[in-house]
């Protein structure tokens, strides 16, 4: 008779424990993410990178192909225009600095739009006149002027990937026809320039109060390996005669040419004359203006190590 009774009993208290899970909690019950869903999270929005390959330097210093990416034809395929974005610090119209993308248009950001958590809300017949700046998931995007750690994507409603500055999802103005314009500027008093930094460009920034305690020492930049030269300042290597020029490996180099700005991922040393003499300055970061410095024609050599 004993025998008879525990199967069923054994079935009983199995279908007790699935009633009793299903009616728990709230959040006890709920499923667990989808690794996929968490991948997709962690790769874009606010901060992430959506898998791409960020780039130090210009498209041109890069070797980019030029008939994709920022500098594709109109009526180019899509996967052909998101190839690579360029966003490159400068001065355009009033505006200083702005980033301009590698056709050297201006870029802008939109009020109504989020930075943190990073959200694109222009749309429809907004994005035809402000189309957003897209790239494909694991596209290349060239910095200079514009920290890597500053550049992200957001997923747009249609899929796509936008690239945002700071948080903030970047756009083109399709009434811009040229490098150098900046009529979006200002218009309905939501769309402005955007810094390298998310902000407005050409607006006053609010003042910051400076900190009263001593900040943390910040970790030292780990050793530079290579640096891109540019003729130009602000990183142009495109406009007039404008090169740029690449330099790699260890100990002192020479540059052989008047540069007059640079991008580098790093720390590096440069000097103002030959052979790593005369004055030397330290750089851990990319420099748009060289003889801000105290080099009026540029280093003449660099060390690395």
């Amino acid at each position: 008779m004993l025998r008879k009774h525990v199967v069923p009993l054994a079935a009983l208290m199995a279908v007790g424990a699935v009633a009793l899970s299903a009616c728990g909690t709230a959040g006890s019950a709920q499923p667990a993410p989808q690794p996929e869903r968490q991948q997709e999270q962690a790769d874009t929005g606010s901060g992430g990178t959506g898998g791409l390959s960020l780039l130090t330097g210009t498209a041109r210093s890069n070797k980019a192909d030029e008939k994709s990416g920022d500098l594709a034809p109109a009526n180019a395929a899509q996967d052909v225009r998101s190839k690579w974005v360029q966003l490159r610090a400068t001065t355009a119209g009033d505006l200083d600095p702005v980033v301009v993308n590698g056709a050297g248009m201006t870029l802008y950001r939109f009020d109504p739009d989020t930075a943190n958590p990073s959200r694109a809300t222009c749309d429809g017949d907004c994005a035809k006149t402000w189309p957003p700046v897209t790239i494909a998931k694991g596209g290349k995007v060239f910095v200079a002027g514009v920290k890597k750690s500053d550049v992200g994507v957001v997923k747009r409603d249609d899929g796509r990937l936008q690239v945002t500055v700071k948080g903030w999802p970047v756009y083109l103005f399709s009434k811009d026809t040229k490098p150098g314009d900046t009529l979006g500027q200002g218009v309905g008093g939501t769309w402005f320039g955007v810094t390298p930094d998310g902000q407005r460009a050409g607006t006053p920034q609010p003042t910051r109060p400076q900190p009263t305690r001593p900040q943390p020492t910040q970790p030292t930049a780990k050793p530079a390996t290579s640096v891109t030269l540019f003729t130009g300042k602000n990183f142009d290597d495109t406009s007039g005669d404008n090169f740029a020029r690449g330099l790699a490996g260890k100990g002192c180099q020479n540059t052989d040419g008047d540069f007059l700005s640079l991008t580098v991922d790093g720390s590096l040393k440069v000097w103002s004359e030959p052979d790593c003499k005369g004055t030397a300055k330290v750089v851990t970061d990319d420099v748009a203006d060289l003889t801000a410095l105290g080099f009026p024609t540029g280093p003449k050599s660099v060390f690395f190590g």
